[in-house]
């Protein structure tokens, strides 16, 4: 069963006793805060599907001093199936990551016919939902902590792009964006290995790497591992890439390259790639890269294709690709910084 990554929630007689339109002044309740933060804390994005006014809802979390909890808030009339596939759309990830909790059983089969990937839970077991294994992440790292306020701010950025009226190549230019590369420490691991778990479409063989193993090879002389993180003027994206690489003495093949789906329209897939090729170069080393398709990644291949590497063998559904041509990626909107080099 896959981790939770958003827990979506019915507002009235669910999060607080009462309904808002009808005159009552519910307060939350007590246990579905604490639920609300413990979870918050571990990672866990929180989102509302509830039936209402949407400003009076909103106001109603203000008053309260939660709605900083809540990365989106999506109250209506229609159905709440569609306001959850709405909330997995607004955060770009998959419907099986989704749970939902609602007082009303109604509601609740309502989401579970029509998703029946999202997990559905009634109100009074809201706060006993921290101590259920889909709610309780392998690792907890520092940029899960910061989960809720970077998915805030690639609001804004979702925001300053729609307000944007040039070409989409201006407004990534305007991003200011820095991508920096530099090996992987020990504190890095965690989040490295939440990458495997988590990456699914940028990622070139699906390959999920726990902690002993990528400690392993960090140690290792003939491999090399790379964390890419991401900042703008907006703020920091975090660590959203992993590279590694199995170096020998002619040539660099590149075992796993991914990067997070928060940053697919940021083109820094291609410029990390663009520079791990010339890296090799630089070293007299030829680049190749291992590919191994799954049902989400055809995106990698492409990836590499443009970037100027063909197959040259196959081995059942891994390909071996080699860098035939010079690269065609335009890297120009990025700047890229390597400490530790």
């Amino acid at each position: 069963m896959s981790t939770v990554k958003c827990l979506v929630w019915d507002l009235d007689d669910t999060l607080w006793d009462g309904v808002v339109l009808e005159g009552d002044d519910p307060v939350p309740v007590s246990a579905a805060v604490e639920t609300l933060t413990a979870l918050d804390k571990r990672g866990i994005l929180h989102a509302v599907a509830s039936r209402g006014e949407h400003e009076v809802a909103a106001a109603h979390l203000r008053r309260h001093g939660l709605d900083d909890l809540f990365t989106v808030v999506e109250v209506g009339w229609g159905a709440k199936s569609a306001a959850v596939r709405r909330i997995a759309e607004t955060l770009g990830i998959g419907l099986d990551t989704l749970a939902f909790v609602d007082n009303d059983p109604v509601e609740r089969a309502e989401v579970a016919a029509a998703l029946p990937m999202v997990r559905c839970y009634p109100a009074e077991q809201a706060g006993r939902l921290p101590d259920l294994g889909e709610f309780q992440p392998e690792f907890v790292t520092a940029e899960s902590r910061q989960r809720r306020t970077m998915y805030r701010v690639e609001a804004e950025r979702r925001s300053a792009e729609e307000d944007h009226t040039g070409p989409a190549t201006d407004f990534l230019a305007s991003l200011d964006l820095v991508l920096t590369l530099r090996p992987a420490t020990p504190d890095d691991l965690a989040r490295a290995h939440e990458l495997t778990v988590r990456t699914h479409q940028l990622n070139t063989t699906g390959w999920t790497a726990d902690m002993a193993e990528l400690r392993r090879l960090c140690a290792s002389g003939d491999h090399e591992v790379l964390v890419a993180s991401l900042t703008d003027r907006f703020g920091p994206y975090g660590t959203i890439g992993l590279a590694i690489s199995e170096i020998g003495a002619t040539e660099s093949v590149l075992k796993l390259l991914l990067m997070s789906c928060r940053v697919t329209s940021r083109g820094v897939g291609a410029v990390l790639l663009d520079h791990l090729v010339r890296r090799a170069l630089a070293a007299g080393r030829r680049p190749r890269a291992e590919f191994v398709p799954t049902s989400v990644n055809r995106i990698m291949l492409v990836t590499l294709r443009f970037a100027g590497f063909d197959v040259v063998d196959r081995a059942g559904d891994r390909l071996l690709l080699e860098l035939r041509n010079e690269p065609s990626a335009q890297t120009g909107h990025v700047r890229v910084v390597t400490p530790g080099f």
